[in-house]
């Protein structure tokens, strides 16, 4: 609910701004004579409507969610920011839908920082990590479309994933392992993605006939329980490199 009133807020803080931004009227299209506005006037009403509203948002977005108890850091094949994002949609996943979840992938580009330094990690710094309102979805895949899926993960340099290990070898993914067993043909596999990957985004196409389970449960939010739930352990954040995507030699 507190996530939702902070959109709220700051749906009516976007709208307010740009819905009053015109201040110059036109009088006569002939000689194109313009009737202006006391500028100054019209600015200093602005700001104090949408004050409230922008207060709300800077307050909210001051909010500690956890500690970072060391930097984590955005890579390819594998990055310590990449582990610990898709292990919150795993989770966040498992515990939406109350379901099994084997796997989740998150893309590369999904996430738009490059590292979170050690410290205190605000609601606004998760905002900036992923600032697009990306859904958590389910897909039910059989095992070649699964295949397929990781070979274009392969082909992009290795993405975001938790639940699944795989290498990279002349751009496909071989020695597949999800939760610790060998990949099996003619089995299927429930996984967790965001919507955009689901609905053929960086060239996901083989996901489009799939039927999708939404709830409506943005990855962002995931990320922030996930956060405020270890937070409320009392630790850190931290991750690892766990080999979960890597070069085969």
């Amino acid at each position: 609910m507190r996530n939702f009133r902070l959109s709220l807020s700051w749906c009516l803080f976007t709208t307010i701004l740009f819905s009053c931004r015109t201040v110059y009227q036109p009088v006569s299209a002939q000689y194109k004579d313009y009737k202006i506005a006391n500028k100054q006037t019209v600015d200093n009403e602005l700001t104090a409507l949408i004050k409230p509203y922008a207060d709300n948002v800077n307050r909210q977005m001051s909010d500690v969610v956890a500690i970072a108890g060391m930097d984590l850091e955005k890579k390819q094949p594998e990055g310590t920011l990449n582990n610990v994002l898709a292990d919150a949609m795993l989770a966040g996943a498992i515990k939406k839908f109350e379901t099994t979840v084997d796997a989740a992938f998150l893309n590369y580009g999904g996430i738009r920082l490059q590292a979170i330094p050690k410290g205190n990690v605000t609601r606004g710094k998760i905002f900036e990590l992923s600032p697009f309102d990306n859904l958590v979805v389910l897909l039910k895949v059989d095992s070649v479309t699964l295949q397929q899926f990781l070979d274009i993960i392969a082909k992009r340099g290795g993405w975001p994933c938790a639940g699944i290990q795989f290498q990279i070898k002349k751009s496909r993914a071989v020695n597949v392992l999800i939760n610790g067993k060998p990949f099996a043909s003619n089995t299927p596999y429930t996984i967790a993605t965001i919507d955009y990957v689901a609905n053929g985004g960086d060239d996901c196409d083989m996901f489009k006939v799939i039927p999708q389970q939404n709830k409506n449960y943005l990855f962002r939010d995931a990320v922030i329980e996930y956060f405020s739930e270890i937070q409320q352990l009392g630790k850190t954040i931290s991750s690892s490199i766990q080999k979960r995507v890597s070069n085969a030699e």
